[in-house]
């Protein structure tokens, strides 16, 4: 394959792939090492392979329906035998391996759904589950500045430097992330009670003793993943249902601070409760979480006649 490549953006069941609405899908998709445009038209990254780190630019193509994959400057540019398995990074990245079109089914009988069908629904999600994990563990109890230190300083400090990319690191590894001290989880990256969590989850992971890659295996039934994620220091609630969804598991709802009151202002129901919720989004059934998500995240992107 050349370089820069150029990927076609289609899911699995040959549904429309909206690139902005994938870039732009989930707040936790804008943290380190990630960096993407306010208009959701690129995605800068970094990704590890072959033993050392590489930035890379994911940008809409001329061509509709297309993305271009390449190296900005000054990164260098990837030798060849690379090019395909940070192809195959950026792919499973954008969840291009999934197929929603039944989702869109459910979703072209709704009135108030049916923008998605465009191709909406797609959650970034990390090259890892065990990206997705800290970082989920990173937004629980605190603010978003908080989110943004801690996750800023794991890649900052103990992050893969990428060739040529200067001042952009890799997301750590848990072999990177297990050899940091107390001392750096305290008072460097100042993760508070999440610091033990964080640091037990990397050693375990490290040392063999826990796969929280396996949780990726869409043959796990939904019960056995939640009983494996709560089963972790750190993992609650919000926690869970954060995590099943860039899982691909889009039965939970994410219920927290900010997706209860949207969701009251934007019903306009002052009073409604998480059951209620609930019970408004059952229709949607193994994709109740994900319409959910999609209906209080619609105005994050323009429609394309007012971009």
């Amino acid at each position: 394959m050349t370089w820069p490549a150029e990927l076609e953006l289609s899911g699995a069941g040959g549904e429309p792939v909206s690139f902005e609405r994938t870039v732009l899908s989930h707040g936790v998709a804008e943290l380190p090492p990630n960096e993407i445009a306010s208009d959701g038209s690129r995605l800068e990254t970094v990704v590890l392979a072959g033993g050392r780190a590489w930035l890379v630019r994911l940008a809409r193509a001329d061509r509709p329906g297309r993305a271009q994959l390449g190296s900005p400057p000054p990164a260098a540019p990837p030798p060849p035998e690379l090019h395909a398995q940070l192809l195959a990074v950026v792919r499973h990245m954008l969840r291009l391996d999934e197929d929603l079109s039944a989702f869109y089914l459910l979703a072209a009988a709704d009135p108030a759904l049916a923008w998605v069908c465009a191709g909406a629904g797609r959650m970034l999600r990390s090259a890892t589950v065990f990206e997705d994990l800290v970082k989920t563990i990173c937004t629980t109890n605190c603010t978003w500045s908080a989110t943004e230190r801690m996750v800023g300083a794991l890649v900052g400090h103990l992050g893969t430097p990428a060739e040529g990319g200067i001042g952009r690191r890799a997301f750590p590894t848990p072999e990177q992330m297990a050899a940091a001290d107390e001392g750096f989880y305290r008072e460097v990256a100042r993760a508070g009670y999440r610091g033990a969590y964080l640091r037990t989850l990397a050693i375990e992971v490290a040392e063999g003793r826990l796969d929280v890659e396996a949780l990726g295996d869409p043959q796990l039934p939904d019960a056995e993943v939640a009983e494996r994620l709560l089963a972790l220091a750190g993992v609650g609630p919000y926690a869970l249902a954060h995590v099943m969804m860039l899982l691909g598991r889009y039965r939970r709802l994410i219920l927290d601070s900010w997706t209860r009151p949207t969701y009251r202002r934007l019903s306009g129901r002052q009073r409604v409760t998480d059951k209620g919720i609930e019970r408004a989004f059952r229709r949607y059934r193994q994709f109740a979480g994900l319409a959910f998500w999609l209906s209080l995240t619609e105005s994050w992107v323009k429609p394309e006649g007012d971009r």
